[in-house]
C-alpha cells in the first residue's frame, strides 16, 4: 500500500506541467508557422487578440526567425515596434521596423515593405520629423499603387499612406490639401469597412476645421470620430476625441464641459502610457485652469504636459506648451519668463514649419503625380530595352552563367547548411549537458539514500514530505529543459526544492534564503531555464561542505542601475575558492565541474534575442581582518 501511495504521488507531480508561454498559444504558432500563410491579414487574423502582449508576440517573432519564416518575423518586428510607438519610445520602434524592413526587402515581400515604410512614416511623424515621414509614407503610397490588383492589406496600407500623407500636409498647416487627403482615406476605408480608419480620418478632418476656425465643423468632426472609437471601443481613440473636444470647449469659454471630458481623458491616457495622448491632456488641463485664473494649477499641468512633450521629442505639444505658460506669465506680469517662453515655442514651430519643408513636401508630391502620368511610357520604354539587350545576349553566356550560378548555390546552400546543422547541435549538446548536470547519478543516488534512511529510522512523515520534494524537483527539472526560458518564479522554485532536498544531508544546518525587490514581478521576468542551480551546487559542495557551523546561502534579485538588466547575486558564507581548491587537489579523485560553462554558453545563446548581454561575476568575500568570507556570484541577465 506505501509504495502505491508513493507513486500516486509521484505520477501527480510528474503529469503537472507550467509553461511561460501558454501551451495553446504555442500550438497556434506552430500551426501557423507550419502553414506560412503570406501576407499580414492572413497572420493577423491569427494573431489579432495577442498583438499587445510582447511576450506572446516576441515569442512568435523568435520562433518565425528560427524557422525562416520571414512573413512572420516582419509582423511580429511591426507590432512590437507599434507597441513601443505607443508608449512614446521611438527610437527602440525605429530599430524594430526598420529591421522589419530589411527582411521583407531581402524576401522581396511587397506587402510587408510597404507595412514598414508606414509605421517608420508614424513614427516620424509622432517626432515631427516631417521629411522623414513624407518620405516613407510617399514610398510606401508608391510601392503599394504599383500593384495592379492589390490585395485586401496592400489596399489598407495605401490607406495608411493617404492618411498619414493628409497628417503631413496638416502639421505644414495646408488644411485644404489634408482635408483632401483625409477625405479620400475615408472613402476608401468605407470599402473596406475598417471602422477605426473610418475614425481616425473623421478625426483628423475635425483637427483640421479647429485651425481653420471652423469650431463647429471641428465639433462635427470629433464627436464622429467619438462615436466611431465607442462603437469598436478603442480607449485611445476616446483619450483623442474627448482632449480635442475639450480643446474646442476651451475655445468656446465652456470650461467646466472641457474639464469633465479632461477629467476623464489625462487618467486613461496615463493608464495607456503614451506620451502622444499624456502630454495634450496635461496641456490642456493648464489652458482650462489659465481661463479659471487659478495660475497655479495652471502652471503645474503646463510644466507636466511639456516636460512628456520634451521627453517624448513631440515638437507640436511643446511649442504649444511654450504658448500657454508664455500668456501665463504675461497675465502674471512676468514679462521676462512670458519673453523665453514666447522665443522657445516660435524656435520649435520653426523646426516644424519652414519654407524648405513645404516646398520638399510638395516637390515629393508633384513629382508622384508626373510619375504616374509617365508611368506607362516608362514601362514600354524600360519594355524595349529590356527586348534589346536580350537580343544581344549569346547562348553561350546564358550557358556559362546558368552553370557558375547553379555551382555557387550549391556551395552556398552546402555551407548553409553545415552552419546551420552545427548550430543546432551545439545547442542540443548544451541543452542535453545541462540536463545531465542537474541530474547527475550522484545527486540523485545520495538524494534517495537519505530518503531510505528517514525509511529506515521510521520516520515516515519525513520520508514522505522529502519524496514528495524529490520527485517534484525532478519533474520540475525534466519541464524546464523542454523549453529556452522560464519565468523567475519557476526558476526559484526549483532551485528552493533542490536546496531542500540537498539540506537533508546536511542534516539541515544550511541557512537558505530568497529576497526579491518589491518592484520585481518573479512572474514576468523571464530567464534561461536552471541556471542557478549550478551555482547553489558549487557553494554547497566547494563553500559550504568543508566548514562546520553558521552555513548560510543567499539569492538576492533586484533591478539593476540599468532598467535593461535584472541582477542576481548568490552569496555563501563558505570558506572561499582559494581554501576549496587547495583541498580539491589534495584529492586522489577529482571530478571537474563544467556546470558553469554550461551555464555561461547557455545565458550567451540565450541574450542572442535581445538588445543586451549577460554579464558574470565571481567575487571572493573577506571579513575586516582578511580571513575568507564565502563567495558571491553576481549576475545581470537582459529583460529587454
Amino acid at each position: 500500500m506505501k509504495s502505491r501511495f508513493l507513486l500516486g504521488f509521484l505520477l501527480l507531480y510528474f503529469y503537472g506541467f507550467t509553461q511561460t508561454v501558454p501551451e495553446s498559444f504555442q500550438k497556434t504558432v506552430d500551426s501557423l508557422i507550419a502553414a506560412s500563410p503570406e501576407g499580414y491579414s492572413k497572420i493577423h487574423s491569427v494573431l489579432r487578440k495577442n498583438r499587445n502582449d510582447t511576450t506572446l508576440i516576441r515569442y512568435f517573432t523568435n520562433a518565425s526567425a528560427r524557422n525562416k519564416y520571414s512573413d512572420g518575423q516582419a509582423y511580429g518586428l511591426n507590432e512590437l515596434g507599434r507597441k513601443y510607438r505607443n508608449t512614446s519610445q521611438f527610437s527602440k520602434a525605429i530599430k524594430l521596423h526598420e529591421k522589419a524592413l530589411k527582411i521583407a526587402e531581402a524576401d522581396e515581400d511587397l506587402e510587408f515593405k510597404v507595412a514598414s515604410l508606414n509605421y517608420l512614416g508614424v513614427v516620424y511623424r509622432r517626432t515631427s520629423s516631417i521629411r522623414a515621414a513624407m518620405d516613407y509614407n510617399q514610398k510606401a503610397l508608391e510601392l503599394a499603387e504599383s500593384v495592379k490588383n492589390p490585395s485586401t492589406s496592400l489596399k489598407r496600407s495605401i490607406n495608411v499612406s493617404v492618411n498619414c500623407i493628409g497628417n503631413l500636409y496638416q502639421m505644414l498647416e495646408q488644411y485644404d490639401k489634408a482635408i483632401t487627403y483625409f477625405e479620400k482615406s475615408i472613402r476608401l476605408e468605407k470599402e473596406l469597412g475598417n471602422v477605426l480608419g473610418q475614425a481616425v480620418n473623421s478625426q483628423d478632418i475635425g483637427a483640421c476645421k479647429e485651425e481653420q476656425g471652423d469650431l463647429m465643423g471641428a465639433m462635427e468632426g470629433y464627436k464622429k470620430s467619438l462615436a466611431l472609437n465607442e462603437q469598436i471601443d478603442n480607449d485611445m481613440g476616446r483619450v483623442i476625441c474627448k482632449t480635442a473636444i475639450a480643446k474646442v470647449y476651451i475655445k468656446q469659454d465652456s470650461i467646466s464641459k472641457a474639464l469633465d471630458l479632461l477629467e476623464y481623458a489625462l487618467p486613461k491616457a496615463q493608464e495607456i502610457g503614451d506620451g502622444f495622448l499624456i502630454a495634450p491632456a496635461y496641456i490642456n488641463t493648464g489652458w482650462a485652469k489659465l481661463r479659471l485664473k487659478q495660475y497655479d494649477e495652471a502652471e503645474k499641468n503646463m510644466l507636466l504636459g511639456l516636460k512628456v512633450a520634451e521627453q517624448k521629442t513631440l515638437s507640436k505639444e511643446a511649442a504649444q506648451a511654450n504658448r500657454l505658460l508664455a500668456e501665463l506669465n504675461k497675465t502674471q506680469r512676468k514679462f521676462e519668463k512670458a519673453l523665453t517662453y514666447t522665443l522657445k515655442a516660435e524656435d520649435l514651430e520653426e523646426k516644424i514649419l519652414n519654407t524648405n519643408t513645404i516646398r520638399y513636401v510638395n516637390d515629393i508630391i508633384f513629382r508622384y503625380d508626373s510619375q504616374k502620368k509617365t508611368n506607362e511610357i516608362v514601362v514600354l520604354a524600360k519594355q524595349k530595352e529590356i527586348a534589346e539587350l536580350n537580343l544581344r545576349k549569346k547562348n553561350t553566356t546564358l550557358l556559362i552563367s546558368g552553370i557558375v550560378l547553379a555551382l555557387l548555390t550549391g556551395i552556398f546552400y552546402i555551407l548553409y547548411r553545415q552552419y546551420q546543422l552545427k548550430n543546432e547541435k551545439k545547442v542540443l549538446t548544451l541543452e542535453q549537458s545541462m540536463l545531465r548536470s542537474q541530474m547527475n547519478p550522484h545527486f540523485l543516488f545520495n538524494s534517495l539514500n537519505s530518503i531510505k534512511l528517514y525509511i529506515i529510522n521510521n520516520e515516515q512523515k519525513n520520508a514522505v514530505h522529502y519524496l514528495n520534494k524529490f520527485s517534484k524537483l525532478v519533474r520540475k527539472i525534466l519541464e524546464a529543459s523542454s523549453v529556452r526560458e522560464i519565468s523567475l518564479a519557476d526558476e526559484l522554485e526549483t532551485v528552493e526544492l533542490y536546496m531542500n532536498i540537498e539540506n537533508i544531508r546536511f542534516s539541515n544546518e544550511i541557512d537558505f534564503e530568497i529576497k526579491i525587490n518589491d518592484d520585481i514581478d518573479p512572474h514576468n521576468v523571464k530567464i534561461p531555464s536552471l541556471i542557478l542551480q549550478p551555482f547553489l551546487e558549487n557553494a554547497l559542495w566547494h563553500g559550504l561542505s568543508s566548514k562546520d557551523k553558521d552555513k548560510k546561502i543567499t539569492i538576492n534579485i533586484r533591478k539593476a542601475t540599468d532598467e535593461n538588466y535584472i541582477h542576481i547575486s548568490i552569496t555563501d558564507n563558505g570558506i572561499g575558492r582559494i581554501a576549496s581548491e587547495e583541498i580539491k587537489q589534495k584529492k586522489v579523485l577529482k571530478r571537474k565541474s563544467v556546470g558553469i560553462d554550461i551555464t555561461k554558453e547557455r545565458l550567451s545563446n540565450f541574450s542572442k534575442d535581445y538588445l543586451n548581454s549577460f554579464h558574470l561575476q565571481i567575487l571572493d568575500l573577506y571579513k575586516e581582518d582578511g580571513t575568507p568570507d564565502g563567495t558571491k556570484v553576481l549576475l545581470h541577465i537582459p529583460i529587454v
